[in-house]
């Protein structure tokens, strides 16, 4: 028999470093969730990823049990590597405060597809190219797709 879904949480945290102090411990305490048990999973399978943020749904059940997805890391936490930023600019219309190549664009694309509302790569590098432009960073050059 199928376990009752009593709700989903949605949090951001760094890979392996999971811990029950605040945000983590609240969020899954006011829901009931083990939290020392979420923890050691999520550290568990995000042990490579060290250090990165990433998003995690976390489907919690009436019976206590829970299930969690990883995601890839956010569009402007990648952009934000890439241009070794320590974040985006304060006014993105006039302050631009980096450049990132179309190559650049594509790789965090490709990387982050799975988790985009988008079928090709091409519509997913536009929209990689709009959280850019929203951050004040410059993509050098022509878009490379087909479709402009």
């Amino acid at each position: 028999m199928a376990k009752e879904i009593a709700g989903q949480l949605k949090l951001q945290i760094k890979g392996g470093a999971a811990n029950p102090s605040p945000p983590v411990g609240p969020a899954l305490g006011s829901k009931g969730i083990n939290i020392m048990e979420f923890c050691k999973q999520f550290n568990a399978r995000t042990q490579d990823k060290g250090g990165k943020v990433l998003p995690v749904v976390i489907t919690y059940y009436s019976d206590k049990s829970f299930e969690f997805v990883v995601k890839t890391p956010p569009v402007a936490i990648q952009l934000m590597e890439a241009a070794k930023l320590k974040s985006g600019s304060a006014e993105p219309n006039r302050k631009k405060v980096a450049e990132v190549t179309w190559d650049t664009v594509k790789q965090i694309a490709e990387d982050k597809i799975v988790d985009l509302n988008c079928f090709t790569v091409e519509s997913a590098m536009k929209m990689v190219a709009g959280t850019a432009r929203s951050m004040g960073i410059t993509v050098k050059g022509e878009f490379p797709g087909a479709n402009q």
